[in-house]
């Protein structure tokens, strides 16, 4: 005689495979590396975590090794979200069919500045004293790290590929940090952002490697998605982001891993002058 139990089994597995089948696909989401690895862990899987309760999905964190990877990943559609750089934006709105949409930035990002730096004891005290110089950017596709500087050193009449002495690319901000401090590389530039949160970390010697210059303020990060994700999917997560607020404890924790004070709204045209600078430094045609 069959059993009754059998049929009940095999309609709560049923109920529960069609819930599964129901539950929301995870949003994918990823950052340029700027950073070392361990440090993007610790900022974006909060984030992560936050949005998920946000907007009602799962939402799955991916580091990349290469900035080139999250602009491929974006145009590929395996990514809903992304945080790119201001060059890295501008190459994911050509690689996106359609282009993309920039949802949000941190307050810093809308007036960011690069820095130059040099051993103290080195006798680099201005953009001039770089020529003859070996010199550290971060990754080739930075805004911070390579494409701005670039462009300001040849607004000075510096011939970067011909004036300066042997070049090395880092791939990350905190890298060509410590290849000047090291004595490797005689100066470089870096992010604002990560020279003042590895100075406060007392992460960098001061006798060993100093700033000597600020650039001019330009438009840099952004939180971006492609321009065919839904609609609605989009302004949730816009929402979610603008409505992380710093007198919030856990919202902090989130900002302050980010070097955020808050994030507001972002503006695509506001790239557009940023897009000059990469075609005047020959990054973008």
């Amino acid at each position: 005689m069959p059993s009754p139990i059998l049929p009940c089994v095999l309609l709560l597995l049923g109920g529960l495979l069609h819930l599964r089948a129901a539950d929301p696909a995870p949003l994918r989401i990823s950052a340029i590396p700027d950073a070392d690895p361990t440090k993007l862990l610790q900022v974006f899987e909060p984030l992560a975590a936050y949005l998920s309760q946000a907007v009602g999905r799962p939402v799955r964190f991916t580091p990349v090794t290469k900035y080139e990877l999250v602009v491929e990943a974006l145009a590929a559609k395996q990514l809903e979200l992304a945080w790119l750089g201001g060059y890295t934006s501008i190459q994911a709105d050509r690689a996106c069919a359609g282009g993309i949409t920039r949802l949000a930035m941190r307050e810093s990002d809308a007036q960011f500045t690069s820095v130059f730096i040099a051993a103290p004891q080195s006798g680099i005290a201005t953009l001039a004293d770089l020529r003859g110089k070996t010199f550290a950017f971060g990754s080739q596709s930075s805004t911070s790290g390579h494409l701005m500087p670039r462009f300001f050193m040849l607004q000075e009449k510096i011939d970067v590929d011909a004036e300066l002495g042997k070049i090395t690319f880092t791939g990350a901000h905190d890298k060509t940090i410590k290849l000047v401090e090291s004595g490797v590389a005689q100066a470089g530039a870096v992010s604002v952002s990560t020279w003042k949160r590895m100075t406060a970390e007392k992460a960098v010697d001061p006798t060993k490697v100093a700033a000597f210059h600020t650039t001019p303020p330009f438009v840099d990060y952004c939180w971006a998605v492609r321009k065919d994700l839904d609609q609605d999917l989009q302004q949730r997560l816009k929402t979610a982001l603008l409505a992380l607020d710093p007198a919030q404890p856990e919202h902090k924790r989130i900002l302050d891993a980010h070097s955020a004070a808050r994030y507001i709204p972002a503006v695509d045209g506001e790239w557009d002058k940023l897009k000059e600078a990469a075609r005047a430094a020959g990054m973008f045609k």
